[in-house]
């Protein structure tokens, strides 16, 4: 840590004793992220969130929700399989780092420990921008925004254009039959109210690798989207949201169970996720309510799976439905110019169904199972939050606290009914201060935590390559994150440098029963035992070289050591990062990006173990592509050149090799 502090005070005098401060123009002034529903510049914070909006969602082609952050600062994406991808920040991922639609937490009773494919659930078409806050965020929306928050803002209907329906089509294709997909859009706007709705059916073919990799069978599959969201403004001073948003993926293989593990059949048959909810808000602009803003939300997420091993006889079914309701009350105050408070309960409560089937010729009937939960279960979420911004002109503080308490009822047929009870506190205090017009220096001291879910309390049966038995008595994760930094802003270049420490303590970890087996696999419990730390670095550098290019930079470094067990922590990504050159005028542009990432050979025996990963480790990697697009009245084109080195990679701690070379093209009709 003490090396990091060192190299950002150098860059600091550096930049400060330049002949020339540039303050004609602050780039990131306009620069707006959202937290917690308060707006604030982003220059002004005591961390950094990298985004990513509408237009380079559209120009980079991504296929998914989670492929399109691949290449953010601070965000390394894996892929279990090719309908997946899970986001690493900070080292974390899977339930140790939060998703946010729309205000609402789709984290659920059942998110796992380790990579998970829930993020592509989100309809990229839907998407209007996502905001990453990296190692923050347990204050503003709770429990598991340990490494971070994936923060996702939907689109609204256009007000532009009043009075007139607006309709658009969007075809989608990559070569080799690895894509096609057709979205269709709606929307209308008044003064009083809008609507925007959608509908996309989505076919994926097996994916095609790099080098001499040749056709990854099978790891294709379908998804259709649906979703609508109206709002309407009552009067000058209340407004109504309401929205819905659907997602239904069929047929997802698991490619490397099939490759690796002996099995003739092992998919998600359904992936479906459901999400409605009604926002109502009022604005005061009183000195302590300011803003009123309540949240109801319903979501269901049923997950059906199907195995069989290669001469076995058995085949089995297995499904999880969650039904979750949600609710969420915040008072926004202003008690003076530079002070602005956020207080309010979050509420959620999961009701959860599991159930297994197996079959066989030589069954007379099938035969009724555990789930992979214990069904019927109830995971009820509570917490209270007073959230701090205050602004002193040159200085920026924020600072807040949340208390989180617990209901956890586990209703388990084979070992009995347990209510658990656990509770976490948390607390943030950051800074962040302007050296002259164009140079900040911040730091931040944060405390996250997870508290333990049905996934960790209750799972039985096969998990990745092991066999889970449930342990009740476990209590929250916790993490404490030190972090500083330097931001440089200028009409020409955006630079930002930071180095963090996290502190992990009263990690679940699963431990090895010894002298078990199940099913050929070796059993594992979970218990807090472990200690770890993740430290690291994080550069991003922007610049606007003439009137039509721009280059941007960033580079993150994570190191993760595991104190309990004396080794590497289990799957830290090896240092990554993204360079982009892009040409614009008017309406037409051309990007050239190399995406990269180093080997990671610093392994835990966890990754050893691994059979995605293994004794060698991953291999480091380097993409070249190339986006180009050009819009006229009535329609918008874009293409993409895919990996055209045509390299063999995969993510580390992928199941499945990322896409060779390949042809993206997209067609946009707007009428």
């Amino acid at each position: 840590m003490v090396k990091y502090t060192f190299l950002l005070f150098i860059i600091l005098a550096i930049s400060a004793n330049a002949q020339k401060v540039d303050s004609s123009y602050k780039l990131l002034d306009s620069a707006f992220v959202t937290t917690r529903n308060i707006k604030n510049k982003n220059i002004q914070l005591p961390y950094f969130i990298s985004s990513i909006g509408q237009q380079q969602i559209t120009q980079n082609g991504a296929r998914t929700s989670p492929e399109t952050l691949m290449g953010i600062a601070g965000v390394f994406i894996q892929k279990t399989n090719h309908g997946g991808g899970s986001a690493f920040i900070r080292g974390l991922t899977g339930n140790q780092t939060l998703l946010i639609i729309d205000g609402i937490r789709l984290n659920n009773a059942t998110y796992r420990y380790g990579p998970n494919q829930y993020l592509n659930s989100i309809d990229l078409f839907t998407i209007d921008k996502i905001d990453v806050l990296k190692g923050i965020g347990a204050i503003e929306y709770g429990s598991d925004a340990m490494g971070g928050v994936i923060n996702i803002t939907t689109k609204e209907a256009s007000s532009t254009m009043l009075n007139k329906i607006n309709l658009s089509n969007t075809s989608k294709f990559i070569s080799g039959d690895m894509e096609k997909t057709n979205r269709t859009d709606i929307s209308y706007a008044e003064k009083k109210w809008n609507f925007i709705g959608g509908v996309s059916f989505k076919k994926f073919g097996d994916l095609i690798g790099g080098a001499d990799l040749g056709k990854l069978i099978p790891t294709g599959y379908s998804e259709k989207n649906y979703d609508a969201k109206v709002k309407i403004k009552i009067n000058t001073h209340q407004e109504l949201i309401i929205s819905s948003q659907n997602t239904i993926q069929h047929n997802v293989p698991i490619y490397h169970k099939i490759v690796l593990e002996n099995f003739a059949t092992n998919q998600i048959d359904y992936q479906i996720h459901y999400l409605n909810y009604i926002k109502y808000k009022v604005i005061n602009k009183q000195k302590w309510i300011s803003e009123f803003i309540l949240n109801a939300s319903t979501q269901r997420s049923i997950e059906q799976r199907s195995n069989q091993k290669n001469n076995s006889l058995i085949y089995r079914n297995e499904a999880d439905t969650i039904k979750n309701i949600g609710l969420t009350a915040e008072i926004i105050s202003k008690p003076t110019a530079n002070w602005t408070m956020n207080t309010g309960i979050d509420y959620y409560r999961d009701l959860v169904f599991s159930e297994a089937i197996e079959t066989s010729s030589t069954f007379n009937s099938p035969i009724q199972k555990r789930g992979l939960y214990p069904n019927g279960s109830v995971y009820k979420n509570s917490s209270i939050f007073n959230l701090h911004y205050i602004d002193l002109g040159k200085l920026n503080i924020n600072t807040g606290v949340r208390y989180n308490f617990l209901d956890i009822q586990i209703k388990d047929a084979i070992l009995g009914n347990i209510t658990v009870k656990p509770t976490a506190f948390a607390t943030n205090f950051g800074i962040n201060y302007q050296l002259n017009p164009n140079q900040y220096l911040f730091g931040s001291i944060t405390r996250g935590y997870r508290a333990p879910n049905i996934d960790d309390l209750g799972s039985l049966g096969i998990i990745d390559f092991r066999y889970e038995i449930p342990n009740y008595d476990l209590k929250p994760e916790q993490s404490n994150n030190f972090e500083i930094g330097y931001k440089y802003n200028s009409k020409k270049v955006n630079f930002s440098i930071s180095a963090f420490q996290m502190n992990l303590k009263d990690i679940i970890a699963r431990v090895l029963v010894e002298g078990q087996i199940i099913n050929g696999y070796k059993v594992y419990n979970k218990e807090n035992i472990e200690t770890s730390y993740i430290k690291g670095a994080e550069l991003t550098y922007a610049t606007k070289i003439d009137q039509n290019f721009d280059l941007q930079i960033n580079t993150t470094y994570t190191y993760g050591q595991n104190v309990t067990k004396n080794e590497p922590m289990r799957r830290i990504p090896p240092i990554f990062g993204q360079n982009r050159l892009a040409w614009h005028k008017k309406n037409i542009f051309l990007s050239i990006t190399h995406q990269f990432a180093g080997k990671q050979n610093r392994l835990a025996q966890g990754d050893i173990d691994d059979n995605r990963i293994g004794k060698l480790g991953t291999p480091h990697w380097n993409l070249i592509n190339i986006d180009a697009g050009i819009k006229l009245k009535h329609l918008q084109l874009n293409t993409s050149l895919i990996n055209i080195l045509n390299e063999k990679y995969k993510t580390h701690g992928s199941g499945v090799y990322g896409m060779g070379r390949a042809i993206g093209l997209s067609v946009q009709w707007i009428l």
